[in-house]
């Protein structure tokens, strides 16, 4: 009987930060770059069960192994690609593939697959709330010409001309200004990355540069969450949540019998 408590509450208990962890997916489901987590429960106290003669108790049989309590393990996250989103937003910017933007914050160096940059008071490129993106050399890309193009691989530059044509011919000079250039990294092992607010990570592994990054302009990568299998997930979860509870109920109810009427007799 006392069993059951410690099964059914671990159980609660359980089932609610599973529900905090899908809630959580599905409230950034807009949220560009995001990755989406998956609670993996466990069992600890476990116990072997044996079946043994009423009178004699020699060479008891093993049946099986049981515990008494579940709880939450770790919360793995799904770094699969999402899909993509034609903004047509000059600051918006997506990664195919792998690799992480890197953002400069007033904590140290964060790192993120959201692209939905904007240009702060003095004209860094940044992402709201967080930082300033990070370009190649380690130094805050300063955006002075928004009449700019990106390549793939995430060059930032601007064409300029010099002098003016006229009916005879006057020359005119075109340059290309480089404003910098994105910096993308990656990391060795992906699970020692530490998700923080506002879709970034940080880590105390050192950060590799990707050589070659497919970086796609105006476009944002939608979160990777499903909002049917997180739908279907919420509801699982609920439904043995309350199950719990009221099993749970019945135990409560039993235990007052025992106590309150069976300890008269």
């Amino acid at each position: 009987m006392y069993q059951g408590f410690y099964n059914l509450t671990s159980g609660m208990l359980t089932q609610n930060r599973n529900l905090n962890v899908i809630s959580n997916n599905m409230v950034n489901i807009q949220t560009p770059g995001y990755k989406r987590d998956k609670m993996v429960s466990t069992t600890f106290q476990e116990e072997m069960l044996y079946r043994t003669g009423k009178r004699y108790k020699e060479n008891p049989e093993p049946l099986a192994t049981t515990s008494k309590i579940r709880t939450a393990d770790r919360t793995y996250v799904s770094y699969e690609q999402g899909g993509f989103e034609d903004t047509e937003g000059i600051f918006d910017f997506a990664l195919s593939g792998e690799g992480f933007f890197v953002i400069d914050t007033p904590n140290g160096t964060a790192y993120t697959r959201n692209g939905s940059f904007r240009v702060d008071d003095e004209g860094y490129l940044c992402l709201n709330s967080v930082g300033r993106v990070q370009g190649a050399g380690g130094q805050p890309i300063q955006i002075d010409n928004e009449n700019f193009t990106v390549s793939s691989r995430g060059v930032i530059s601007v064409v300029e001309t010099e002098g003016e044509g006229d009916e005879e011919g006057g020359e005119v000079e075109t340059t290309v200004r480089e404003l910098g250039t994105l910096r993308v990294v990656n990391f060795e092992d992906l699970e020692q990355l530490h998700k923080e607010d506002y879709g970034v990570y940080t880590t105390n592994q050192a950060a590799q540069d990707v050589e070659n990054p497919s970086i796609l302009w105006k476009m944002l990568e939608r979160s990777n969450v499903d909002m049917m299998e997180e739908m279907t997930s919420m509801i699982t979860a609920q439904r043995a949540l309350q199950s719990a509870a009221q099993v749970l109920k019945m135990y409560d109810q039993v235990m007052s019998k025992a106590a309150s009427d069976v300890g008269r007799l």
